[in-house]
């Protein structure tokens, strides 16, 4: 059975229980070990992981990413996850699991870098590929292999140790036939992980897998499936494909190719960036103009850098806010010209701000580019109506300047410093 050495890349034809080359244990076989092109590489608790590389005194402390009492779990690291905390989790409830550990406030604009630096790997070795997020991507490399005279297999554990040894977090690679199989792969030997589901084993795989493995289906879809008596994948085979159809449209029918390991989309480098955005949930509802708009300030700040990161203008604003009782506020305003500057983005916010009605709590803010092109460099020049936006974007690309030379804190605008209230603080 052809087998890989992650450690060393030494291939065999018979899979050994230790490479004889390097004496490591991390050997991966399997009959179509060298012949399936679909790929996903995960980051193993990305945001974490680059916490812990930069700080090496954390790294056997349980770290959460993330803030405040009344936001959720950006990510964590595999040791906090031990004591039961997972991302998406309400805080306090992450802090009461485990209390010993150290919170650090997300950095999404040092994140955004280091991406840049996994990202010009994975573009060496296909130009086939379709970023997920800032840490996770699928490659096709069907056909690389004589332009690399190595097998995807070779290529993509190479790929997880280079990013491992020379960038300092580990990955998780998924290897399979189709971009559903590859995700699922990616996710089932974590962290440092490399799994492979071949054609052959896809449906015994798949046959008792829950409805919840399924992209798209969550409570309310499965709700719906355990109504009709389906609750496995082999539950959905069994239905039959008219079936699905029948009692769930063209959803039924998406399920049920999936369900019978079918997936037909392509690896698509091209997939737009449809909006970029960020929110923030306070520790405490507030009222103060003053205050939410300081928190405004600082939103309209992190979403610029990952614009700017991404090289992306928008041209549409999107202005969130949920109040005390959970119900949210939208307001929404068409820029004259795209921008991916803090201060365009913060001044239209701060418009459709002020159009709602004064004094009401908030428990949320949040603000966002849609409309998304890409940046072609030209900053506001000023009007009549505006004459010193020129000068504005001129400070801000300054301020830009020096915080890539000394670090995101170097400099800081006078207008995010009375948010205190909100999630966004630094390591406690």
């Amino acid at each position: 059975m052809p087998a890989l050495c992650r450690d060393c890349l030494t291939t065999f034809d018979t899979a050994p229980a230790r490479c004889p080359r390097c004496g490591k244990a991390r050997v991966i076989s399997h009959p179509e070990l060298f012949d399936l092109g679909i790929a996903h590489i995960d980051c193993d608790s990305f945001y974490a992981s680059v916490e812990k590389r930069d700080d090496p005194s954390l790294s056997s402390r349980p770290v959460i990413v993330g803030g405040g009492t009344r936001g959720v779990v950006t990510t964590c690291c595999y040791i906090a996850r031990i004591s039961g905390v997972r991302s998406a989790m309400p805080m306090f409830q992450a802090r009461k699991l485990c209390p010993e550990a150290v919170i650090i406030a997300p950095r999404l604009e040092h994140y955004a870098a280091v991406s840049r630096e996994i990202r010009a790997k994975m573009a060496a070795l296909s130009p086939l590929v379709e970023p997920l997020s800032l840490d996770e991507a699928f490659l096709d490399l069907t056909g690389t292999a004589r332009l690399h005279h190595a097998p995807p297999a070779v290529l993509m554990a190479r790929l997880a140790r280079e990013i491992e040894t020379e960038i300092g977090v580990t990955a998780s690679v998924g290897l399979s036939h189709n971009k559903f199989l590859a995700k699922i792969a990616s996710d089932l030997d974590k962290p440092r992980g490399f799994s492979v589901i071949g054609k052959a084993d896809t449906e015994s795989f798949l046959a008792e897998k829950p409805v919840s493995i399924l992209w798209g289906v969550g409570a309310a879809t499965r709700s719906a499936l355990g109504r009709a008596g389906i609750r496995t994948l082999a539950d959905i085979r069994r239905a039959g494909l008219v079936r699905m159809e029948d009692r769930f449209g063209a959803t039924g029918r998406r399920l049920h190719e999936l369900a019978n390991g079918l997936d037909a989309r392509r690896v698509s480098p091209d997939s737009p960036i449809k909006s970029v955005s960020n929110e923030t949930t306070f520790d405490r509802d507030i009222a103060d103009r003053d205050t939410l708009l300081a928190q405004l300030w600082r939103m309209a700040e992190k979403v610029s850098a990952r614009m700017k990161a991404r090289e992306l203008a928008g041209r549409g604003v999107t202005l969130k806010l949920k109040r005390a009782d959970f119900s949210t506020v939208t307001r929404q305003r068409r820029l004259d010209e795209p921008s991916q500057l803090a201060d365009t983005l913060y001044r239209a916010g701060e418009a459709l701000f002020d159009k709602l009605p004064a004094g009401v709590a908030y428990r949320l803010i949040g603000i966002g580019f849609s409309d998304l092109s890409p940046a072609d460099g030209r900053d506001p020049a000023g009007d009549l109506l505006d004459p010193q936006a020129g000068r504005r974007a001129g400070a801000e690309r300054a301020a830009d300047a020096i915080r890539a030379k000394f670090g995101p804190e170097a400099i800081r605008h006078g207008r995010g410093w009375s948010g205190s209230d909100g999630e966004d603080k630094k390591r406690s």
